[in-house]
């Protein structure tokens, strides 16, 4: 039997380890159905000013270890960038954490294309689905594989797989989680397609009408600002959601009207009852910083000061003096 052909498209870490896992099976197995015929990431980033220096998407280093055929157009409407991907011949492609597809590369092969998110779809449809499910304070998320169409995030869904959100988890730590499951999800996902027993149903049969569907969108600056009038878990939560990248961030306010940017990686939370405002800073000016909030007090433990690297507060408060700042905004 002819094997399936594949084309791969993705470009971070995030898109990595599915790509492995589909290039380990073919080459340790001579009787795998499918093989990968090439790969398309972003083009190199300039890392200096004068253009010499370039960096290479993960999936390009990987690509280029495993001898994998590369395309790296700047736009996928390119006619030149067309050309080339047709003449891969693909039957299947597969979308890892890449950009968005115009209908002339997602409607290419003559089985589709599918992606894999980060959510249990129709959850968290967007761009930012790790870090809102953390956010929201959810104790469970997954990935999902389903097939492009052209209403973002809400074709077919093929597989999904439940990923648990511990207490202590950030944006980061969720991130790797579901990259290496979402890297055996793609794979199971492939098999099943070259099986022939691959079954994609209807996001709307997924969910009750009446469920709510929380957004995953575009997290920018103002974001990642922390609202300290909110509930313990939920800035302890916010932070942890927005960690290590974008990172959350706050002001701190000095009796003249001083203000100073900080921005917070690490928190503990104490539930405790207390009568003092939200906002108010707390520390000994040696070990601790801690903001009161509904319910207790957020400890700071990781934090940067602009122009800074990523410290921990002790170290902080070793080279800054917060005795004459009163509160967080």
């Amino acid at each position: 039997m002819e094997k399936l052909r594949i084309v791969y498209l993705g470009t971070p870490d995030f898109a990595v380890e599915p790509l492995r896992r589909l290039v380990e099976r073919e080459r340790a197995d001579e009787a795998c159905g499918y093989t990968v015929v090439g790969v398309v990431t972003m083009p190199d980033k300039e890392i200096n000013k004068r253009g010499t220096q370039l960096l290479m998407s993960p999936v390009k280093q990987y690509a280029v270890e495993c001898g994998l055929p590369l395309l790296q157009p700047v736009s996928l409407k390119d006619e030149a960038f067309l050309e080339a991907l047709a003449a891969w011949a693909a039957d299947l492609q597969i979308v890892v954490a890449f950009r968005m597809l115009p209908e002339s590369v997602w409607n290419m092969p003559r089985l589709g294309t599918f992606n894999l998110h980060a959510s249990l779809l129709p959850q968290y449809r967007g761009a930012a689905p790790i870090n809102w499910a953390i956010i929201n304070g959810d104790k469970e998320t997954g990935v999902t594989t389903f097939f492009l169409k052209h209403e973002i995030d809400t074709g077919d869904i093929i597989m999904q797989d439940i990923v648990a959100i511990d207490g202590n988890d950030t944006a980061g730590t969720l991130h790797d989680k579901l990259m290496l499951t979402g890297g055996d999800t793609v794979l199971r996902t492939v098999e099943a397609i070259v099986e022939g027993r691959a079954e994609a149903l209807p996001q709307e049969r997924l969910y009750k009408s009446a469920e709510e569907l929380r957004p995953a969108p575009k997290i920018f600056r103002d974001t990642c600002r922390i609202n300290w009038s909110g509930t313990l878990d939920g800035v302890y939560d916010f932070v942890r959601g927005m960690s290590p990248y974008p990172a959350a961030w706050t002001e701190l306010v000095g009796a003249d009207g001083k203000v100073t940017a900080l921005k917070v990686y690490e928190v503990s939370k104490e539930e405790v009852e207390h009568t003092c405002p939200c906002g108010k800073l707390l520390s000994d000016g040696k070990s601790y910083i801690k903001v009161a909030v509904k319910g207790g007090y957020i400890s700071l433990l990781s934090v940067q000061l602009a122009g800074k690297k990523r410290m921990p507060v002790g170290d902080l408060l070793r080279g800054f003096d917060v005795s004459g700042f009163s509160s967080a905004e």
